[in-house]
C-alpha cells in the first residue's frame, strides 16, 4: 500500500485547493466588471488608482492580523475600537500633555500590543470563546476611548496632532509621503496631470507614495513570509487545525495564539497611527465595524471560519476587492448602499468557493 503522504497530486488539483483560488477569480472579475461600467470615469487615471488603492491599503493592514488570528482559530472583535483607543491614546499624550509625537505613538503600540496579550490571556485562561472575550473589549474599549477623550478635552474629537508632528521623526512612517521627486519627474514627462493654479501649480496631482500604502505591503510580505516560510508558520496552522493534536506534537499552541491577538492589536495600532497622522486628528468613534470588515477581507480571501485554512495573499486580494467595490460604485455613479448588496454577494460565493476547496482537501461530501 502506498503511503498518501507520497500520493501524487496534479498540478491543477494543487492549483484548486489554493486558499486564494477564489480571491484571485473574484479580483478578476470585480476588475473587469469596474473597467466595463466605470473604466471611462477616472477610475484607473493615477487619481483613481490612488483612491482606491489607500482605502485597499487600509483594509489590508488589519486584515494580515485577522488573517492569522483566524488561522490560528481565534476571533478578535475589538479590532475596531482598538483604533479608535489607540488614536485617541496618540492625541492625547502629544497634544494635551505634551509629549514628543514618538513618544506618544510608541506608548500607544505597548499599550494596545499589551492590551491585545490581555485578550489572548483571558482566552486561554477562561477558557471562553474568543467571540465573547474580544466582543466585551469592544465595548469596553469604546467606552473607555469616548471617556478619556472627554475626561481630557471635553470633546470627542482632537485636533492639533499634524502641528505637534511637524518635523517628528517617527510621524513621518506614518503618515509620509515617499518617492516625490519620482512621480514629480512623471509629471514633467506628461504621465501624471499637474495643479494648474493656487500654491501647488505645477506639482503633481498624485504626490507620492503614502507610507500607509508601504505598511501594507510591508504587512502582507512579512505575514506571507512568517506563515509560508517559518517553523511558527506551521504552528499557527497547527493551533488553528486541531489544537490537542498540535499541544501532542509540541507545539506551543497558548503562546502562538496570544502572539496571534498581540499581533491582530500592533496592525489595528498601525491602522490607528496612519489615520491619526493623516487627519491630523482623533476621533473616539473611528474604527466602528472595522474588526467585521477585516474578517470579510479574510474569508474573501479563502480563510475558513473553523481555523487552520487560509492565506495572507488571499487576505490582501480580500482588501483589494473590498476597496475596488467600495470607490468603484462611487466612480460608476451607484448608489452608496449598493456597496453592502455587492459585497454581501462576494462574501457568499467566498464562503461556497471556500467550503468546496475544504471538502476537496478533506474528502467530505
Amino acid at each position: 500500500m502506498t503511503d498518501e503522504r507520497l500520493k501524487q497530486v496534479s498540478t491543477l488539483r494543487r492549483a484548486m485547493i489554493r486558499p486564494e483560488l477564489g480571491a484571485i477569480c473574484g479580483t478578476i472579475l470585480v476588475f473587469v466588471f469596474f473597467f466595463m461600467i466605470a473604466g471611462d470615469s477616472g477610475m484607473f487615471s493615477p487619481e483613481g488608482v490612488q483612491n482606491w488603492g489607500v482605502v485597499s491599503a487600509q483594509f489590508a493592514i488589519i486584515a494580515v492580523g485577522a488573517c492569522l488570528l483566524m488561522i490560528a482559530g481565534e476571533f478578535d472583535l475589538s479590532v475596531g475600537s482598538m483604533i479608535g483607543f489607540a488614536g485617541v491614546v496618540i492625541a492625547i499624550l502629544s497634544v494635551h500633555l505634551g509629549w514628543p509625537v514618538w513618544l506618544s505613538i510608541i506608548a500607544a503600540f505597548i499599550v494596545c500590543v499589551a492590551l491585545g496579550a490581555l485578550n489572548g490571556f483571558l482566552v486561554i485562561k477562561t477558557g471562553l470563546p474568543s467571540f465573547i472575550v474580544t466582543l466585551a473589549f469592544l465595548y469596553i474599549l469604546r467606552g473607555l476611548t469616548i471617556w478619556l477623550s472627554i475626561l481630557t478635552t471635553r470633546q470627542t474629537i482632537i485636533g492639533g496632532v499634524k502641528e505637534a508632528a511637524e518635523g517628528d521623526p517617527l510621524a513621518f512612517l506614518f503618515g509620509g509621503v515617499i518617492f516625490k521627486d519620482l512621480f514629480q519627474w512623471f509629471a514633467d514627462l506628461g504621465l501624471l496631470d499637474t495643479f494648474t493654479r493656487g500654491s501647488r501649480e505645477g506639482q503633481p496631482v498624485v504626490e507620492g507614495l503614502p507610507m500607509l500604502v508601504v505598511w501594507a505591503v510591508v504587512l502582507v510580505i512579512f505575514g506571507h513570509w512568517l506563515l509560508t516560510k517559518t517553523r511558527f508558520g506551521n504552528w499557527i496552522f497547527a493551533s488553528g487545525g486541531d489544537a490537542q493534536a498540535a499541544r501532542y506534537v509540541g507545539v506551543p499552541v497558548n503562546r502562538v495564539k496570544i502572539l496571534m491577538f498581540m499581533f491582530t492589536a500592533f496592525c489595528a495600532t498601525v491602522f490607528a497611527t496612519c489615520q491619526v497622522m493623516e487627519f491630523g486628528s482623533a476621533a473616539a468613534d473611528r474604527g466602528l465595524l472595522k474588526e467585521f470588515e477585516a474578517i470579510i477581507c479574510v474569508v474573501i480571501g479563502g480563510a475558513l471560519l473553523t481555523g487552520g485554512y487560509g492565506s495572507v495573499i488571499g487576505a490582501a486580494l480580500g482588501a483589494l476587492i473590498f476597496g475596488v467595490v467600495q470607490q468603484g460604485l462611487f466612480f460608476a455613479g451607484a448608489e452608496s448602499s449598493l456597496f453592502r448588496v455587492f459585497l454581501g454577494g462576494i462574501l457568499i460565493l467566498a464562503v461556497i468557493m471556500n467550503t468546496y476547496i475544504r471538502r476537496m482537501i478533506t474528502g467530505e461530501r
